[in-house]
């Protein structure tokens, strides 16, 4: 092995020491995060933290980015294992592995899901992580439609303002599905993450205490507004 390699290795170890360290600070100061402090935990100099992250938003960007993915990897491995023809049973499989990755890593969820952190902007980079969820849901879209199986048009009408975005949309993600598919999709998707948030930042409490066979009732409710059936 060469030096080169040697201080390479070094550095990814202590970069992921770093983020460790960080994701244990979300748990009590939520992302509000201090590299002072970070540096303090590691037994680092705070000067010594910024030869691996110049600031507090690199190091947020990069929590942000691990967990997009992590999310993202646990809905594509629980959906890859579903038969391919059963769409609905694809879509409750990504659904069950959101909420389940979600209630072991809440603070993570709340970095992404949560309130935006205050005077920071999330750059480009961010933006494939944070799709994966939401193109594995257009896959299963699109394999539907495909095979015949998800109708274009099917209960509320698309509002024609709204068409030329959900056509933009189209064109960006899932070309040659109808719009008015993209926007059941997209409604299905938004009552997932509405559906974990709400469970996750306690706005069950005092009402349903059942929460996975509500969760489930909810997933199956969306399902059908989409148009899959068991």
């Amino acid at each position: 092995m060469t030096a080169a390699s040697i201080r390479a290795r070094v550095r990814a170890e202590m970069t992921e020491e770093i983020k460790a360290a960080a994701r244990r600070h979300l748990a009590t100061d939520g992302a509000n995060l201090s590299l002072r402090a970070v540096a303090r935990e590691l037994g680092m100099v705070s000067s010594a933290i910024y030869r691996y992250f110049a600031s507090r938003d690199e190091l947020l960007t990069a929590l942000i980015v691990d967990a997009y993915d992590a999310v993202g990897a646990a809905a594509e491995r629980a959906e890859a294992g579903v038969d391919r023809a059963d769409l609905l049973g694809r879509w409750l499989a990504a659904c069950r592995a959101v909420r389940e990755w979600a209630l072991a890593n809440p603070h993570e969820y709340a970095l992404i899901y949560g309130s935006p952190v205050p005077g920071y902007a999330a750059p480009p980079d961010t933006v494939p992580p944070a799709s994966r969820v939401g193109l594995l849901i257009t896959a299963i879209l699109a394999d539907g439609f495909a095979a015949g199986k998800l109708a274009a048009e099917q209960g509320q009408p698309v509002p024609q303002p709204l068409r030329p975005e959900l056509a933009a949309l189209v064109g960006q993600l899932v070309p040659g599905v109808p719009e008015p598919l993209l926007a059941r999709g997209m409604t299905a998707w938004i009552q997932l993450f509405g559906a974990v948030s709400f469970e996750l930042f306690g706005q069950l409490n005092n009402m349903i205490e059942d929460r996975g066979t509500f969760f489930e009732y909810q997933m199956r409710t969306a399902a059908r507004v989409v148009g899959l059936e068991g």
